[in-house]
């Protein structure tokens, strides 16, 4: 599993306990990847900025700092980690087994970034660079696509601005699965229109859009 991981990432190690310990979580024993992650995390960040401001040329610090953050957040990683399938290698404590760890957001985010620090102490600068280019992948080729794009609910906002309403309220109407695998269904209304959406999502951020986009399309079909 190990060779077939490093066959995924592109990249071989020398000192393999390096990779061994980026894949152990806190709860598996003191030799854990969490000051990996730390390294890992500045790594992935500083390369990210580098990119974009070589490759974006219209954006603002603004836009790059947004579309930096969409592209080295929690969710983004954990897509990274399922498609490297580390949650079949990752190396949990029992109760983490037993609560779903493997499939947890934020752990597999945090072995990405454990991964990278590890590429870059075994193999310098350049190697951890290239990695992060190869896991980003086509997220950085469309960078600049998505950078033009606003979400939903920077566009209800601008919307509701523009016609001098108010502007909508978000609240968490339920939270449903377990720890691992919550739903968040999240309402969005402005109650001088009478009008009240829903939407529904991995985190609360994503029922957040998802219902600011369902209250964009009433209002266009008003």
């Amino acid at each position: 599993m190990m060779e077939r991981l490093q066959r995924r990432l592109g990249y071989h190690f020398s000192d393999t306990a390096l990779l061994l310990r980026a894949l152990t979580h806190r709860s598996a024993g003191p030799d854990h990847n969490e000051r990996l992650e730390f390294l890992g995390d500045a790594i992935l960040g500083c390369e990210t900025a580098d990119w974009l401001f070589r490759h974006v040329a219209s954006g603002d610090e603004g836009q790059l700092s947004r579309m930096r953050a969409h592209l080295v957040k929690r969710e983004t990683l954990a897509e990274v980690a399922r498609e490297l399938q580390l949650g079949d290698i990752l190396r949990l404590g029992p109760g983490e087994l037993r609560s779903g760890g493997q499939n947890r957001d934020s752990i597999l985010a945090d072995a990405v970034e454990a991964i990278i620090a590890a590429v870059y102490l075994d193999g310098g600068m350049e190697a951890a660079r290239a990695l992060v280019r190869r896991l980003l992948g086509k997220r950085l080729e469309e960078a600049h696509a998505t950078l033009q794009q606003k979400d939903p609910k920077t566009r209800l906002q601008e919307l509701l601005q523009a016609r001098r309403l108010p502007l909508p309220r978000y609240e968490v109407e339920r939270i449903e699965g377990d720890q691992h695998a919550q739903e968040f269904t999240v309402s969005c209304r402005v109650d001088s229109l009478g009008i009240a959406t829903e939407g529904k999502g991995r985190s609360r951020r994503k029922a957040e859009q998802q219902a600011a986009e369902a209250f964009l399309t009433v209002i266009e079909n008003e």
